[in-house]
């Protein structure tokens, strides 16, 4: 009989298949993973580093997530074991992005059947377990969670509660006596980190492909986790089937390392991949030739969007909108408009905007199709393809013999930023210093602007949403060439009248199009001119 309300209303309840159903929602596993990653950086975990990596339990390969935050208790460890419940709220200005109390629970069964959770608060130490084959095994009706809680003394640092829980994680976890339970917890504070709590997950059950592998390859690179050739191709959409969208797949979608490192918009976190930190990127600052647009919905009652363009640095095949929401990627290298059309209009640039006033879906991986957004992508096209005709319009003024396009020629960051390893702040340093050749940990000690070099030291203050959009010079000189075409038509058609013509009709547009496909505008201008 159903469970019932002390007024007699049945209860609803979930079926133990739900953690399969609801795991689906993630196609592609890097969207998982980085599920686990949100839920450190949240607020209300405030994690400073974030670990990931393969181990093995007992001859079982197995994934590892580890954090140095402020650990759960038994309360708040049954909220993440269960579903729906989400009361994060916003800390020193920083938004929460998980919203759903979802993203543990589709994440960790999407990447294999079974987790454990091990976590040390300031006051007690848990260990919950969210297993299908625990719950297959007993033949359960609906979702348990196994919880065990041991409270930190003095004396006798461990006392156990909740003692019913721990048979059954001793019995269908990899882990089968106390302490090892207790072993895995005291990993949290290992040498690798130095606070005192944190959170540490271990799946185990990976998900496998038809021919029995893991879906991950831990083999090619020491320090990375990545999908093979032959798994990422499944995740391909067939609906974008032109040779030009596919022939390049940029690397986050199938390196690990690469994927975190413009994970978040602006990181406040250090995340490692097999022991090894990753690089993360400022991704609105690490361009070339940066200009900022703006976007000014009507339904923003006024509020202006920043949107910053530029070109990639490091590869010119991999570029398109990078879309945030709440610091976090959504849609990364999204082509639109003109980088959607059988030619190199767009080719190498990239667009970053912050999208707060979109829905997510609940995978994070898109945005809820609605008229918002549709708008949304119709105005990033064309102002992509504004901030591309501006570059080449500059281009052909400054160097009006070059034929090499923009996205061929050696490009640098406009400016060079770096994430200080103690404080997290990140520093502007002088031009002419290359990025490369600095050390994988770096701190503010090390800055040759004597200005920033210490960490009590603020960030220089962000970009103003409120400045002014960079000028577009080329629609100027687009103007002038109509008015001069105008002016040819005239002198060789006497009937037109000046005052009449229209300088926005069709006829004229065909003749500027012409006009602009000659080898020299300018050229073509000074002829017009004269005329």
């Amino acid at each position: 009989m159903a469970a019932q309300t002390d007024r007699g209303v049945p209860l609803s309840t979930l079926s133990p298949r739900f953690l399969y159903s609801n795991s689906t929602s993630h196609i592609w596993p890097f969207s998982a993973i980085a599920e686990l990653i949100d839920n450190a950086y949240d607020p209300d975990v405030c994690a400073k580093q974030f670990w990931i990596d393969k181990t093995v339990v007992k001859g079982e390969e197995c994934l590892s997530f580890m954090d140095n935050g402020n650990g759960l208790d038994n309360e708040t460890m049954h909220k993440m074991l269960s579903f729906g419940y989400s009361d994060k709220t916003a800390v020193g200005g920083v938004e929460p992005i998980g919203i759903y109390g979802n993203g543990f629970k589709s994440g960790s069964m999407r990447l294999g059947k079974d987790a454990i959770v091990f976590s040390k608060s300031k006051d007690s130490l848990c260990v919950g377990m969210l297993s299908q084959t625990y719950l297959e095994q007993i033949n359960a009706k609906q979702i348990i969670v196994p919880i065990v809680c041991f409270e930190m003394k003095q004396k006798n640092p461990y006392i156990l509660l909740l003692k019913t829980s721990l048979q059954d994680i001793l019995h269908y976890s990899p882990f089968n006596t106390q302490q090892e339970l207790l072993t895995e917890i005291n990993a949290i504070t290992s040498t690798c980190s130095t606070s005192k709590t944190g959170t540490r997950i271990i799946i185990w059950n990976l998900r496998r492909t038809s021919s029995g592998k893991t879906e991950f390859d831990f083999g090619k690179d020491r320090y990375d986790i990545r999908i093979p050739s032959e798994v990422y191709e499944s995740y391909k959409d067939p609906s974008l089937n032109t040779d030009r969208f596919t022939s390049y797949i940029p690397e986050s979608f199938y390196s690990l390392r690469a994927y975190c490192s413009i994970l978040y918009l602006k990181p406040r976190m250090q995340v490692m991949v097999r022991g090894q930190m990753v690089k993360s990127q400022l991704i609105a600052k690490s361009l070339a030739h940066i200009r900022r647009d703006h976007y000014k919905p009507n339904f923003l009652d006024g509020k202006r969007i920043q949107i910053t363009f530029g070109y990639n640095t490091k590869s010119k095949d991999q570029y398109g909108i990078m879309m945030y929401h709440k610091n976090r990627l959504i849609k990364a290298y999204e082509r639109v408009g003109c980088q959607l059309r059988a030619n190199k209009i767009g080719v190498g640039v990239i667009g970053v905007i912050e999208c707060n006033f979109l829905e997510p879906t609940h995978n994070k991986q898109s945005f809820l199709e609605s008229e918002k957004y549709r708008k949304t992508m119709v105005n990033l096209a064309t102002k992509l393809e504004e901030y591309w005709k501006e570059m080449c319009y500059r281009k052909s003024k400054d160097n009006p013999n070059s034929t090499i396009p923009l996205e061929d020629t050696m490009k640098k960051p406009d400016q060079n930023w770096v994430q200080c390893g103690d404080c997290l702040q990140w520093r502007k340093l002088p031009d002419g210093i290359d990025c490369k050749k600095l050390p994988n940990q770096w701190f503010c000690r090390m800055n040759p602007d004597p200005q920033f070099r210490s960490c009590k030291v603020p960030e220089e203050p962000e970009d103003s949403d409120d400045d002014e959009p960079y000028q577009k010079t080329y629609k100027q000189h687009l103007s002038n060439l109509r008015r001069n075409i105008g002016r040819l038509l005239i002198t060789y058609v006497p009937v037109l009248d000046l005052e009449q013509v229209n300088y926005e009709c069709s006829v004229i547009d065909e003749i500027l199009a012409q006009v602009l496909s000659s080898r020299d505008v300018n050229s073509a201008l000074d002829v017009a001119t004269e005329n």
